[in-house]
């Protein structure tokens, strides 16, 4: 993804990744985190490999644990796949770009359903495409149609949760529900549909086809 012109990666002092098996690229799970601070990525690997520093001058085979660290290393064989994922890296935004554009196209069209603009000045590699429901339009709520979109045999979700209305938040600082209006307004809306390369043209057709049956028939 891209913001003014900028790889998202090299806009922030860390960016993280994610490799979850649904994102752009995946190693079947596992992350990394980018940044052009030595400071920072000597840390950080320090983190994740146990706390531990070597010290060649006291031996090669000497370490010390200086600070508390983890076992956060992705294994070898998971780099291998995320390698050979990284070369197919354009085709894949290429082709959830595509799948993107019969999406607006034809919710769009629907004046229940709001999709998210792109401003010009941003080049998405699209993870997840989100519709928002109009629900002043519908004589049901987003739960009724979700669960009838599972029932078609669409693999809708949501994303994501509020973190304030979510137990450890709650009890560690006191959220409750009204403090974030904007995240609450959208995540009662949101809807996520199925986004992946290897869709095909039939796929995204019968996402379209059903999402259009049901919501229509809850229009107002």
């Amino acid at each position: 993804s891209e913001y003014r012109g900028r790889k998202i990666g090299s806009i922030s002092d860390m960016t993280i990744l994610s490799f979850h098996p649904v994102k752009t690229i995946t190693t079947g799970e596992g992350g990394m985190v980018l940044t052009n601070s030595k400071e920072f990525c000597d840390k950080m690997r320090i983190f994740r490999h146990h706390g531990i520093e070597k010290k060649p001058e006291k031996g090669a085979w000497y370490y010390e644990f200086e600070r508390p660290g983890y076992n956060y290393r992705i294994t070898d064989i998971q780099c291998v796949l995320g390698l050979s994922q990284l070369k197919k890296l354009n085709r894949f935004v290429a082709r959830r770009n595509e799948i993107i554009r019969e999406y607006d196209s034809a919710f769009k069209k629907i004046k229940q359903i709001a999709v998210f603009p792109v401003q010009n000045f941003v080049k998405p590699a699209f993870h997840l495409y989100v519709i928002q429901l109009r629900l002043e339009m519908l004589k049901t709520g987003r739960e009724q149609i979700f669960n009838e979109l599972k029932k078609a045999g669409i693999g809708v979700q949501v994303h994501y949760v509020p973190l304030h209305m979510q137990p450890f938040y709650k009890k560690k600082f006191g959220y409750q529900y009204g403090d974030f209006p904007v995240a609450e307004h959208y995540y009662e809306r949101a809807l996520t549909l199925p986004l992946y390369p290897h869709m095909s043209a039939k796929d995204v057709r019968t996402v379209i086809k059903k999402v259009q049956g049901i919501v229509k028939a809850y229009g107002i």
